[in-house]
């Protein structure tokens, strides 16, 4: 039986969700598993195929990834507006300590609160900590909670924020 096609369930393959298990076949045979900028170098040179498992509650499925060019935007390897709500560019950027947030002193990171002036949006929070760090030098927060609030002044994003990084 041949695996299923990632590119037939188009934007609706959970590239990036934790339960989908990527297996790599390499061209000499040999059999790794996880992903990545590395695996999807190899794929795209044709020296190894590269497949993913995404369970469901009954069963799990096998997919062959035959779409690299989705498989690289959806793991940020190349970028994606749509999917990030980011253009590629220095972004407009007014922050803001968030006055409602109870952080110690002594925390190394602070929230706080974001506009982009530019007309982007937050839809990915490791792309847009990748855009600050290069931009600003900034130490954004990857895991744990962050949000959005939206009003006629436009959308508001609260994140957390490495204190010492945010000089400007």
């Amino acid at each position: 039986m041949e695996p299923r096609s990632a590119a037939a369930a188009g934007k609706d393959f959970p590239y990036t969700a934790r339960t989908t298990c990527y297996i790599e076949v390499h061209e000499d045979g040999e059999v790794t598993h996880g992903g990545g900028h590395a695996a999807y170098e190899r794929a795209l040179a044709g020296r190894s195929r590269l497949f993913a498992v995404w369970p469901g509650e009954w069963s799990s499925d096998l997919f062959v990834i035959d779409d690299l060019d989705e498989y690289a935007k959806a793991h940020g390897i190349k970028h994606d507006e749509e999917r990030t709500g980011l253009k590629g560019h220095v972004h407009d950027v007014r922050w803001e300590p968030d006055s409602y947030a109870d952080d110690s002193p002594r925390s190394p990171y602070v929230s706080v609160n974001v506009s982009l002036d530019c007309g982007c949006s937050i839809r990915n929070l490791g792309t847009f900590a990748a855009q600050m760090k290069e931009q600003r030098g900034w130490d954004v927060a990857k895991s744990g909670g962050w949000g959005s609030s939206s009003g006629p002044e436009g959308t508001t994003y609260t994140l957390r924020v490495r204190r010492k990084s945010l000089t400007n």
